[in-house]
């Protein structure tokens, strides 16, 4: 289950993952909780964001100090996990 509770009005990347763990999606943000809230709150998504919100089960976030080092970070994570 997703938390928006728990997000930070911080820059960062976030981690969509499926019911089993996998990685979906990697992204960054200038403010996690917005950003992450606009996946789950609209309605009008187009097909490909819409059948990732379906699936995704669980969500992880780091908190970078920048949105710099968050667009360094999203690099990393995407190559490390290799999501479709």
């Amino acid at each position: 289950m997703i938390d928006l509770e728990s997000l930070p009005h911080l820059p960062g990347c976030y981690l969509f993952k499926d019911a089993k763990g996998a990685v979906l999606y990697v992204g960054k943000a200038k403010d996690l909780k917005k950003r992450v809230s606009s996946y789950l709150q609209k309605r009008d998504h187009d097909p490909k964001t819409s059948a990732l919100v379906q699936a995704a089960r669980d969500l992880d976030f780091i908190v970078t100090n920048t949105e710099v080092e968050a667009l360094l970070l999203e690099n990393t994570l995407i190559k490390k996990h290799q999501p479709k």
